[in-house]
Protein backbone atom coordinates (compact mmCIF):
# COMPACT_ATOMS: atom_id res chain seq x y z
CA UNK A 1 0.00 0.00 0.00
CA UNK A 2 1.14 3.71 -0.73
CA UNK A 3 0.09 6.27 1.94
CA UNK A 4 0.85 9.55 1.34
CA UNK A 5 1.50 10.13 5.50
CA UNK A 6 0.67 9.00 8.69
CA UNK A 7 -1.50 11.03 10.81
CA UNK A 8 -0.60 9.25 13.95
CA UNK A 9 -0.17 6.27 15.22
CA UNK A 10 -2.39 5.11 18.60
CA UNK A 11 -1.14 2.00 20.56
CA UNK A 12 -4.16 -0.23 21.83
CA UNK A 13 -4.60 -3.08 23.80
CA UNK A 14 -6.52 -5.90 21.65
CA UNK A 15 -8.95 -6.18 24.75
CA UNK A 16 -10.18 -2.67 23.47
CA UNK A 17 -10.43 -3.75 19.54
CA UNK A 18 -13.74 -5.63 19.00
CA UNK A 19 -14.80 -8.28 16.10
CA UNK A 20 -17.00 -6.64 13.74
CA UNK A 21 -20.56 -6.64 14.28
CA UNK A 22 -22.51 -9.91 12.98
CA UNK A 23 -24.97 -7.83 11.09
CA UNK A 24 -22.44 -6.25 9.26
CA UNK A 25 -22.77 -9.43 6.88
CA UNK A 26 -19.56 -11.09 5.26
CA UNK A 27 -18.77 -8.66 1.85
CA UNK A 28 -16.89 -6.21 4.30
CA UNK A 29 -13.32 -5.41 4.28
CA UNK A 30 -13.35 -5.47 8.17
CA UNK A 31 -11.29 -7.38 10.13
CA UNK A 32 -12.21 -5.41 13.41
CA UNK A 33 -13.73 -2.38 15.12
CA UNK A 34 -12.75 0.19 18.18
CA UNK A 35 -13.61 3.14 20.00
CA UNK A 36 -11.29 6.09 19.51
CA UNK A 37 -12.04 9.54 21.10
CA UNK A 38 -15.66 8.95 20.56
CA UNK A 39 -15.48 8.08 17.06
CA UNK A 40 -15.72 4.31 15.63
CA UNK A 41 -12.48 3.15 13.98
CA UNK A 42 -12.41 0.41 11.05
CA UNK A 43 -9.94 -1.82 11.16
CA UNK A 44 -9.33 -3.07 7.54
CA UNK A 45 -8.49 -6.93 6.51
CA UNK A 46 -5.28 -6.52 5.11
CA UNK A 47 -4.98 -10.18 3.57
CA UNK A 48 -9.09 -9.78 2.03
CA UNK A 49 -7.66 -6.63 0.54
CA UNK A 50 -4.82 -7.99 -1.31
CA UNK A 51 -6.73 -11.25 -2.47
CA UNK A 52 -8.44 -9.29 -4.55
CA UNK A 53 -5.39 -8.04 -6.06
CA UNK A 54 -3.71 -11.08 -6.34
CA UNK A 55 -4.72 -14.50 -6.09
CA UNK A 56 -3.11 -16.88 -3.39
CA UNK A 57 -2.18 -20.46 -3.91
CA UNK A 58 -3.04 -23.05 -1.18
CA UNK A 59 -1.54 -26.25 -3.10
CA UNK A 60 1.48 -28.04 -1.58
CA UNK A 61 4.56 -29.00 -3.73
CA UNK A 62 4.06 -32.63 -4.74
CA UNK A 63 7.49 -33.78 -3.91
CA UNK A 64 7.00 -32.66 -0.80
CA UNK A 65 3.67 -34.73 0.41
CA UNK A 66 4.89 -38.05 2.20
CA UNK A 67 1.70 -40.87 1.62
CA UNK A 68 2.25 -42.37 4.55
CA UNK A 69 2.71 -38.98 6.75
CA UNK A 70 -1.05 -38.25 5.00
CA UNK A 71 -2.17 -41.36 6.18
CA UNK A 72 -1.21 -41.23 9.79
CA UNK A 73 -2.60 -37.69 9.57
CA UNK A 74 -6.02 -38.70 7.82
CA UNK A 75 -9.34 -36.96 10.29
CA UNK A 76 -6.94 -35.66 12.42
CA UNK A 77 -8.10 -32.18 14.03
CA UNK A 78 -6.40 -28.77 13.88
CA UNK A 79 -7.51 -25.77 15.45
CA UNK A 80 -7.02 -22.67 12.70
CA UNK A 81 -7.42 -19.22 14.24
CA UNK A 82 -7.53 -15.94 12.85
CA UNK A 83 -9.93 -12.79 12.28
CA UNK A 84 -8.77 -12.61 8.48
CA UNK A 85 -11.57 -14.98 6.74
CA UNK A 86 -9.01 -15.10 3.93
CA UNK A 87 -6.53 -16.41 6.18
CA UNK A 88 -8.63 -18.92 7.54
CA UNK A 89 -9.55 -20.14 4.12
CA UNK A 90 -5.67 -20.35 3.40
CA UNK A 91 -4.72 -22.74 5.80
CA UNK A 92 -7.68 -24.97 5.58
CA UNK A 93 -7.63 -24.99 1.92
CA UNK A 94 -4.02 -26.41 2.47
CA UNK A 95 -4.48 -28.63 6.04
CA UNK A 96 -7.90 -30.19 4.06
CA UNK A 97 -4.79 -31.04 1.10
CA UNK A 98 -3.75 -33.04 3.47
CA UNK A 99 -6.49 -35.00 4.84
CA UNK A 100 -6.82 -33.17 7.89
CA UNK A 101 -10.05 -31.76 9.91
CA UNK A 102 -10.09 -28.37 10.36
CA UNK A 103 -11.68 -26.27 13.43
CA UNK A 104 -11.85 -22.59 12.70
CA UNK A 105 -12.26 -19.64 15.51
CA UNK A 106 -12.01 -16.05 14.69
CA UNK A 107 -10.03 -14.91 17.80
CA UNK A 108 -8.38 -16.03 20.55
CA UNK A 109 -11.04 -15.11 22.94
CA UNK A 110 -13.09 -18.06 20.55
CA UNK A 111 -10.30 -19.77 20.51
CA UNK A 112 -9.71 -19.69 24.64
CA UNK A 113 -13.45 -20.15 25.89
CA UNK A 114 -13.37 -23.02 23.05
CA UNK A 115 -10.37 -25.26 24.78
CA UNK A 116 -11.44 -24.21 28.13
CA UNK A 117 -15.00 -26.05 27.24
CA UNK A 118 -12.96 -29.19 26.11
CA UNK A 119 -11.01 -29.10 29.85
CA UNK A 120 -14.48 -28.79 31.65
CA UNK A 121 -14.79 -31.90 30.09
CA UNK A 122 -11.69 -33.66 30.93
CA UNK A 123 -10.24 -33.77 27.18
CA UNK A 124 -7.36 -32.85 27.24
CA UNK A 125 -6.65 -30.32 24.45
CA UNK A 126 -3.02 -32.10 23.37
CA UNK A 127 -5.13 -35.07 22.88
CA UNK A 128 -7.60 -33.41 21.03
CA UNK A 129 -5.85 -31.40 18.73
CA UNK A 130 -2.83 -32.01 16.77
CA UNK A 131 -2.36 -28.75 16.79
CA UNK A 132 -3.28 -24.87 17.19
CA UNK A 133 -2.36 -22.29 14.15
CA UNK A 134 -3.33 -18.88 15.23
CA UNK A 135 -2.50 -15.84 14.18
CA UNK A 136 -1.16 -13.41 16.38
CA UNK A 137 -2.93 -10.34 16.27
CA UNK A 138 -6.55 -10.54 16.47
CA UNK A 139 -9.30 -8.71 17.94
CA UNK A 140 -10.32 -9.70 21.59
CA UNK A 141 -7.40 -11.63 22.58
CA UNK A 142 -3.96 -11.96 20.67
CA UNK A 143 -2.23 -15.11 19.49
CA UNK A 144 0.15 -13.96 22.21
CA UNK A 145 -2.15 -14.09 25.53
CA UNK A 146 -3.76 -17.16 23.85
CA UNK A 147 -1.15 -18.85 24.06
CA UNK A 148 0.26 -17.67 27.46
CA UNK A 149 -2.77 -18.22 28.99
CA UNK A 150 -2.82 -22.10 27.40
CA UNK A 151 0.44 -22.78 28.92
CA UNK A 152 -0.99 -21.63 32.17
CA UNK A 153 -3.90 -24.43 32.62
CA UNK A 154 -2.93 -28.26 32.55
CA UNK A 155 -5.25 -29.36 30.28
CA UNK A 156 -4.26 -27.15 27.66
CA UNK A 157 0.01 -26.76 28.40
CA UNK A 158 1.13 -29.37 26.37
CA UNK A 159 -1.08 -28.65 23.04
CA UNK A 160 1.24 -27.74 20.33
CA UNK A 161 1.17 -24.47 19.28
CA UNK A 162 2.46 -22.45 16.27
CA UNK A 163 2.02 -18.72 15.47
CA UNK A 164 1.27 -17.80 11.83
CA UNK A 165 1.78 -14.21 11.48
CA UNK A 166 2.49 -11.82 8.66
CA UNK A 167 4.16 -9.89 11.22
CA UNK A 168 8.01 -10.14 11.24
CA UNK A 169 10.75 -9.01 12.94
CA UNK A 170 13.18 -10.01 15.86
CA UNK A 171 10.62 -8.60 18.50
CA UNK A 172 7.87 -11.02 17.29
CA UNK A 173 10.39 -13.57 16.83
CA UNK A 174 11.33 -13.16 20.21
CA UNK A 175 7.53 -12.61 21.74
CA UNK A 176 6.55 -15.80 20.24
CA UNK A 177 9.62 -18.04 22.16
CA UNK A 178 8.54 -15.80 25.38
CA UNK A 179 5.41 -16.79 25.52
CA UNK A 180 6.09 -20.73 24.78
CA UNK A 181 4.91 -21.87 20.70
CA UNK A 182 6.47 -24.63 19.60
CA UNK A 183 6.82 -22.79 16.24
CA UNK A 184 6.67 -19.55 14.18
CA UNK A 185 6.02 -19.36 10.27
CA UNK A 186 4.43 -16.65 7.91
CA UNK A 187 1.82 -16.18 6.17
CA UNK A 188 1.43 -17.49 3.63
CA UNK A 189 3.42 -20.63 2.82
CA UNK A 190 1.74 -23.47 1.94
CA UNK A 191 4.96 -25.65 1.85
CA UNK A 192 6.04 -24.65 5.17
CA UNK A 193 3.08 -25.32 6.96
CA UNK A 194 2.62 -28.69 5.60
CA UNK A 195 6.15 -29.58 6.40
CA UNK A 196 5.34 -28.37 9.83
CA UNK A 197 2.49 -30.28 9.97
CA UNK A 198 4.41 -33.63 8.42
CA UNK A 199 7.15 -32.69 10.99
CA UNK A 200 4.81 -33.01 13.93
CA UNK A 201 3.48 -36.25 12.65
CA UNK A 202 7.10 -37.82 12.44
CA UNK A 203 7.54 -36.77 15.75
CA UNK A 204 4.82 -38.11 17.28
CA UNK A 205 5.18 -41.36 15.35
CA UNK A 206 8.55 -41.44 16.70
CA UNK A 207 7.36 -41.42 20.32
CA UNK A 208 4.67 -43.84 19.85
CA UNK A 209 7.56 -46.20 18.23
CA UNK A 210 9.84 -45.78 21.08
CA UNK A 211 6.67 -46.37 23.55
CA UNK A 212 5.50 -49.46 21.62
CA UNK A 213 9.52 -50.97 21.62
CA UNK A 214 9.79 -49.92 25.75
Amino acid sequence: FMVRSVDRIINLTWDKISAPPKGAGNHHFLTAITQLDSKLVEVIDVEKVLVQIKSYCTEVSAELIDPELTELGRGKRILAVDDSTVGLAQVKSTLEYLGLEVVTLRDGMQAHRHLLELAEKGISAAEHYLMMITDAEMPEMDGYRLTHECRQHPMLRDLFIVMHTSLSGNFNVQMVKKVGCDGFISKFQPDQLAELVQNRLRDLQHKADLKAVG
